[in-house]
């Protein structure tokens, strides 16, 4: 038998949306409940609060399967009785277009346009553009942390459909140019009113209102590889609004904000609230709009803003971002790469294929791949840079491909090197994030929920 979990979630129907559902979560090990969740694409739109919001409207069939996993797992399940009513209903779709396909295939389609659009609202997927076909919208796109395939797509919200696929982002775009060039527009199509009802959704408990905060003593100063990540979103706003040539446009869903030069030529992806260290940056250059990467650099949601800064700078001069596929790195551009470090005496050491740079402290890195630099595909991580206690407990990553600009890689090493930032000392942590006891026992509705 499974363990009962200190965690009580307790599912009803949405305030404001139709179909949407709220998770409200209570007990000492509520973050355990607030985790499968997530895991299972709710969102959390305020302290142990979550919401399930979905573009097919099967949100009630996909609480009960989420509250079935959950009581499998021994957490304590409550589930009132409108929602219990709306997970009980079967309703079929007007004017479906699809009359042969049972109810359980129609979920399945939905389904698979579902997880295409939580692709492109997490920025997994991005759109290059769109058009309409006379009957509905039609998109091309690529995945970027996937496969990398580039996906023609069909359709709109419950309907949307991968109709084709191709092996880089230059095939798709010249197949979808040939039959909608004078329909074609670039980026994502306008939200439907579906897509802006499940972001209202969503976000109808943010909390508007400031609490106050305690007094905080002054920041000290450090090295900049241990100052603090400060305001990334603040720090993009700020480069966009004094380099013009960059066009910003965020996706729809608010979760990730793109900048692309003039040229087409450099790319820049930021997602907003980015755990520390998790990719929160993507900077790629290309040899020509629709050509494949040349290089590929990222950073971590813990990056120092003043490295970010440095990285934005560099951009913003407009030089050094081709680097010429197919030619190797060499000693002569990994020397130049890192030259500050060894003249601000940061440790330099050999180990097989690894050439690291090793602050002074110990606290920061710079590694060089030898092998990954030999090889010509553009998005193998050669340059790692971190900062930490040690390699397996890095605060913040940067990883850089083999034909980084050594320019650009010798502008971040002049900064590890040399400058410094501020960080405030961190407040003491809690353990427990949830609040509460609650009875392990199952509730009459959540032992329901689980023999259906």
């Amino acid at each position: 038998m499974t363990p009962a979990i200190d965690a009580h979630v307790r599912l009803d129907t949405h305030p404001t949306h139709p179909s949407a559902v709220q998770a409200v979560l209570t007990g000492s090990q509520a973050h355990v409940a607030l985790m499968a969740l997530e895991a299972a694409d709710w969102s959390v739109a305020a302290t142990n609060v979550l919401i399930l919001a979905r573009i097919d409207h099967e949100e009630p069939y996909w609480a009960d399967d989420a509250a079935k996993q959950l009581i499998a797992d021994g957490i304590t399940v409550e589930i009132t009785p409108q929602l219990q009513e709306a997970m009980d209903e079967e309703w079929t779709w007007a004017n479906y277009p699809m009359p042969w396909c049972t109810r359980s295939e129609i979920r399945e389609i939905s389904n698979q346009a579902q997880k295409v659009h939580d692709d492109i609202r997490h920025g997994h997927l991005l759109i290059h553009a769109h058009a309409h076909d006379g009957h509905t919208t039609v998109a091309v796109g690529t995945y970027l942390r996937r496969d990398g395939k580039s996906v023609y797509l069909h359709g709109e919200d419950h309907l949307r459909q991968i109709a084709d696929t191709f092996d880089s982002p230059a095939k798709a775009l010249l197949a979808f140019e040939k039959v909608h060039a004078a329909e074609m527009r670039p980026g994502p199509a306008p939200l439907t009113d579906t897509e802006r009802a499940a972001i209202g959704a969503r976000s109808v408990f943010d909390i508007t209102t400031a609490k106050s905060e305690p007094s905080h003593p002054e920041p000290e100063t450090v090295p900049v590889y241990l100052a603090d990540a400060g305001d990334h979103d603040a720090l993009l706003d700020t480069f966009l609004n004094a380099h013009g040539e960059f066009e910003k446009w965020r996706t729809w869903s608010d979760e990730t904000t793109h900048a692309i030069h003039e040229s087409q030529t450099l790319r820049i992806e930021h997602v907003h609230e980015t755990p520390a260290h998790e990719t929160a940056w993507t900077v790629a250059a290309y040899a020509t709009p629709v050509s494949d990467r040349m290089w590929v650099l990222t950073a971590t949601g813990a990056t120092p803003a003043p490295v970010l800064q440095e990285l934005l700078n560099h951009l913003a001069d407009g030089d050094g971002w081709d680097t010429g596929i197919g030619v190797p790195m060499d000693e002569k551009k990994v020397t130049a790469a890192t030259q500050p470090l060894s003249d601000a005496g940061w440790q330099h050491t050999l180990d097989g294929r690894w050439i690291r740079w090793t602050s002074p402290d110990g606290d920061a890195c710079v590694q060089f791949d030898a092998f990954t630099a030999q090889h010509l595909t553009p998005n193998l991580a050669t340059w790692t840079i971190w900062a930490g206690p040690n390699s397996d407990r890095r605060n913040w990553t940067i990883t850089a491909s083999p034909h980084t600009p050594s320019s650009l890689l010798a502008d971040l090493s002049e900064t590890l090197a040399n400058e410094v930032g501020p960080r405030q000392p961190q407040p003491q942590r809690h353990a427990a994030r949830g609040i509460g006891t609650v009875n392990p026992a199952l509730t009459a509705n959540s032992t329901r929920a689980q023999g259906r």
